[in-house]
């Protein structure tokens, strides 16, 4: 058979796109190497904006700054835990993990949006809800101001670094934006672009909250800019966690990408039906396929190995991010 793609096959390719980032990717090395840098200036960024924050939200008695303060501790602790994420799903298969590390990037993907949820939501909703019911008593601003502006700026390079690997993937993929972010199973760069506009909203919601006091005496609305950021992080914390749980319980490529699958296996010579097919996204460029196909009757052993060569090779030069192919032969049930 020969090793050319039918007439159809870069149309057929063009019409998965809309579902590529289940599991897209092309080299996983350089995808893993852009996000561990997107990763690294987010917790550089955030590490100093962090302390900052905190000796203004002390000098100033804002609640809105001091739960800006969690909000940044948070973020730092969630992208040390991304790191590890990446570093540690990178680790070739063994004895022990024959399927590779790739899913462990999920559980401390999965940590760090717990640490977003109890570090800085949590926190920010107290610190609100206490402000709102005993007040509190406002110093100077300035610093505040000061340190809000330089955090603006600190945090739009950080999201500037994400939204332009993530624009990048979904152009690559050709799919939009949004649907790449919704989609994409590479939770670390998701979390680095949710979290960084989350803090820049943040940002606006805390000097909304001090520009009010300011004006108005009362301590209040500091007192509701930290209840508004609270539910923002616990709203990014709970997108977050969903997204990696979902990976973690094991999530199957789309159905047209599945579709692609049988699609390929069907045009494999002496397969005649694919009778099962089971598909597991283990990483942002690692998938893994097993199916149950049904072989022609008279075909022999070398024809039948032969084929599952041709499947195994038709499949990764159709989607890159397939690693493993596992095809079990087996008499037909469904019309052979």
């Amino acid at each position: 058979m020969t090793s050319e793609r039918d007439p159809g096959q870069a149309e057929r390719t063009e019409n998965d796109a809309e579902e590529a980032p289940e599991g897209a990717g092309g080299s996983g090395a350089a995808e893993s190497g852009e996000s561990t840098f997107t990763v690294l200036v987010a917790a550089a960024a955030n590490f100093g904006i962090a302390a900052a924050k905190a000796v203004a939200g002390l000098v100033s008695g804002s609640s809105a700054m001091l739960s800006e303060a969690a909000h940044s501790v948070a973020d730092t602790v969630t992208e040390l835990m991304l790191l590890a994420a990446l570093k540690r799903s990178e680790r070739p298969a063994d004895d022990e993990h024959p399927l590779g590390y790739g899913p462990e990037r999920y559980i401390w993907a999965l940590l760090a949006s717990v640490a977003t949820f109890v570090g800085g939501g949590i926190f920010a909703v107290y610190d609100g809800v206490h402000t709102l019911t005993h007040g509190e008593e406002v110093g100077s601003p300035t610093l505040s101001y000061v340190v809000l502006a330089i955090a603006f700026l600190l945090e739009g390079y950080s999201l500037r670094t994400g939204l332009r690997q993530a624009t990048g993937e979904a152009e690559r993929h050709g799919v939009r934006f949004g649907r790449y972010l919704r989609h994409t199973p590479d939770t670390a760069v998701k979390a680095v672009v949710m979290e960084d506009s989350a803090a820049l909203i943040g940002l606006l919601l805390a000097a909304g909250g001090l520009l009010a006091t300011q004006l108005t005496g009362s301590s209040a609305w500091d007192g509701v800019a930290s209840l508004l950021i609270g539910l923002l992080l616990v709203y990014v914390a709970w997108v977050l966690g969903r997204s990696n749980a979902q990976y973690l319980v094991g999530r199957p490529l789309p159905a047209r990408m599945r579709d692609g699958v049988r699609e390929e296996l069907l045009g494999v010579e002496h397969i005649v039906a694919v009778i099962e097919l089971v598909t597991l996204v283990q990483g942002p460029a690692e998938v893994m396929i097993a199916a149950k196909v049904d072989f022609r009757d008279l075909s022999s052993a070398a024809q039948v190995e032969a084929s599952c060569e041709e499947a195994e090779r038709r499949l990764r030069q159709r989607y890159p991010q397939i690693q493993r192919v596992y095809l079990d032969p087996t008499p037909g049930r469904a019309g052979g």
